[in-house]
């Protein structure tokens, strides 16, 4: 069974931890350690949460030597955005409408 990569996404973006270690990868590369260092959890747990971001695609791991860097994978997170972005327009629209029909019941009320 495979899952299509919006739903592995939004899978791997569930958990507040995942989304702390996206985070702190917007700003560069990390080893394991630098990302498990703010987190009160052990090297294995904070390693089970980076292979679900792998499988996932959200980041992408490589070897230099002992060295394990990971570093953001963008590409899964701008089609999550892609298909955000049109509920956005929707709601958007839709409190455009309700603002429309606010300011007519106001004006229907100062009439009176």
């Amino acid at each position: 069974m495979t899952i299509d990569q919006l739903s592995a996404t939004f899978s791997a973006l569930a958990d507040p931890t995942r989304r702390a270690i996206l985070a702190r990868l917007t700003a560069g590369e990390a080893a394991v350690g630098e990302l498990a260092a703010p987190f009160a959890m052990s090297l294995p747990a904070v390693s089970r949460h980076l292979k679900v971001l792998e499988r996932a695609g959200l980041i992408m791991r490589s070897r230099t030597a002992q060295w394990r860097p990971c570093q953001l994978a963008p590409a899964p997170l701008k089609e999550a955005t892609d298909w955000l972005e049109a509920f956005r327009a929707f709601w958007d629209d839709s409190f455009d409408r309700l603002a429309e029909h606010l300011r007519q019941v106001q004006s229907e009320d100062e009439a009176k």
